[in-house]
């Protein structure tokens, strides 16, 4: 019998998303700014993870996952442009609405939803909000945002901090939660920043000063052995941009700043939370769908792809009955695993078709396999082969304008099919036409030295294959379940490990 959540009534949920926020980019991984103080003290309250990872560094393919615990193999919601096409039994909104949660979704979406599966629905994106039911403050801040055409501002944001999308976020989260009776409530906080355009006011805009930002692990020079799709994705930034190398430093001293604008109205969120009581029976769970290069290769945004700095994610979870401490939680665990873990922790059995594996165990000390979170697992790229230079496809008809806009997210970045392991110090990526890379990320974090085939290390290669493999089997969709008199089993908790998932299994 699986541990039910100890809480007599069944626990508020509050999910609070940033979009594009590097793990590594804060104090409590060892990052020199102090960009996220008040939630590297929050982390400490409950359970964080330092290896947790998304499915696909694409914002609407993380978010499907996220919501119906499943790849997006599995979703088929594997590019920014088909949220239409997500394919799933149930998601984790129609489990809390048939439990009789309250739901709400505040901030940016680019997912599956839509508004009639909410009771409250505040949605802005990268451009801002729309309607009528914004200040001229407000609606003057969103045609600037729109303006940017997702560029670095190398100025001060000329509009006051109350403009700012997260702080209309956690605004009408606040108003909401006014509102409410005593049924539990599931709440999307969804930040669309610190996502470009990298844009901050005063007095964030000045508290990283270019100058003073500590160097990224590699530059430009590593584009020549990253390949030709990090290659092509600084090429078309420097035809949209023809400044694009001088607005770097700028895009991460405002990246930076945007992380402690995010820290502050997090903070102002639990303020609110704590002043009327509303944390003492609410599971909170603080993650990012991806990460940002941040400067990286010589790179801002994401594209090509599966390297650390795009697929490690910041994730903690904190609460009633969920430990605390200091220390980063030792399993590697993924976005898919969120739809789970909360299932089980307000006692609902898994959804069919769910791939992910249930936390709970992890959060609340109960003896869970180790082996099942020795190694995760992410996918990237829509299908079919790579594009190259020399296709006729012309890049204007993919999202570039030169001297004006790009989108990163292309037919050349995103093109094929490509599988990563991460397991201990190391990490396999593989693609559909047999092309390996083996890095060691304690020697070499931002994988510059690929040792596939090196026959000093075959004996690792074999082992990162072969689960590699066992990975993607199990990623296979398991939808529709067989007809007739076939049952399909399932371990109550996905977990894969050929140790019992039991509350007495170790």
């Amino acid at each position: 019998q699986r541990k039910r959540s100890s809480m007599g009534q069944r626990p508020n949920i509050i999910i609070i998303m940033t979009d594009q926020q590097r793990a590594d980019a804060s104090r409590r991984e060892g990052f020199p700014l102090d960009t996220t103080p008040f939630l590297d003290e929050l982390a400490t309250e409950g359970t964080w993870f330092n290896g947790a990872y998304t499915v696909m560094p694409a914002c609407l393919p993380a978010r499907v996952s996220m919501l119906t615990g499943r790849w997006p193999s599995a979703t088929r919601a594997r590019t920014n442009h088909n949220g239409r096409d997500a394919y799933y039994a149930v998601d984790l909104i129609d489990v809390l609405r048939e439990q009789g949660y309250a739901t709400a979704l505040c901030g940016k979406n680019h997912s599956h939803l839509t508004p009639d599966k909410f009771d409250y629905w505040f949605e802005v994106g990268h451009t801002g909000g729309n309607g009528n039911d914004r200040t001229e403050d407000e609606k003057a801040f969103d045609r600037y945002l729109d303006s940017l055409n997702h560029r670095a501002d190398m100025q001060p944001t000329p509009f006051p901090l109350e403009t700012q999308l997260p702080y209309r976020a956690v605004t009408a989260a606040q108003r909401w939660l006014e509102t409410l009776d005593h049924r539990p409530f599931f709440l999307w906080l969804s930040f669309p920043e610190p996502h470009n355009p990298y844009q901050v006011p005063e007095p964030y805009f000045s508290l990283f000063p270019p100058e003073t930002l500590p160097p990224t692990l590699a530059d430009e020079r590593a584009l020549e052995s990253k390949g030709f799709k990090f290659q092509w994705t600084r090429h078309i930034g420097e035809v949209a941009f023809p400044d694009y190398a001088e607005q770097i430093p700028r895009a991460r001293a405002n990246y930076y700043g945007m992380l402690r604008l995010i820290d502050d109205q997090i903070r102002r969120f639990f303020d609110f939370l704590d002043a009327r009581g509303l944390r003492e029976n609410t599971i909170i769970v603080v993650l990012s769908d991806h990460g940002d290069f941040v400067g990286e290769y010589g790179l801002v945004r994401k594209g090509p792809e599966l390297p650390e700095v795009l697929v490690r994610i910041p994730m903690f979870w904190l609460g009633p009955g969920i430990r605390r401490s200091a220390e980063p939680h030792p399993a590697l665990v993924s976005l898919v695993d969120v739809m789970p873990t909360l299932c089980e922790a307000i006692g609902v059995e898994l959804p069919p078709g769910v791939q992910g594996r249930s936390l709970w165990p992890l959060l609340t000390e109960q003896p869970y396999p180790v082996e099942e979170f020795a190694s995760v697992y992410a996918e990237q790229g829509f299908g079919g082969l790579h594009y190259t230079a020399s296709d006729p496809f012309d890049p204007t008809e993919d999202g570039l304008t030169p001297g004006v806009a790009f989108d990163e997210l292309n037919g050349w970045s995103q093109s094929g099919t490509m599988r990563m392991l991460r397991r201990g110090d190391w990490k396999l990526v593989f693609d559909m036409q047999g092309r390996g890379q083996l890095y060691n990320l304690r020697n070499d974090p931002v994988e510059l030295c690929n040792l596939y085939d090196n026959p000093d290390v075959a004996g690792v290669q074999l082992q990162m294959v072969t689960e590699l493999l066992a990975w993607t089997l199990r990623a296979q969709d398991p939808l529709p379940y067989p007809r007739q008199r076939y049952r399909f089993k399932t371990d109550p908790r996905n977990y894969w490990s050929p140790y019992r998932s039991t509350p007495d299994s170790s």
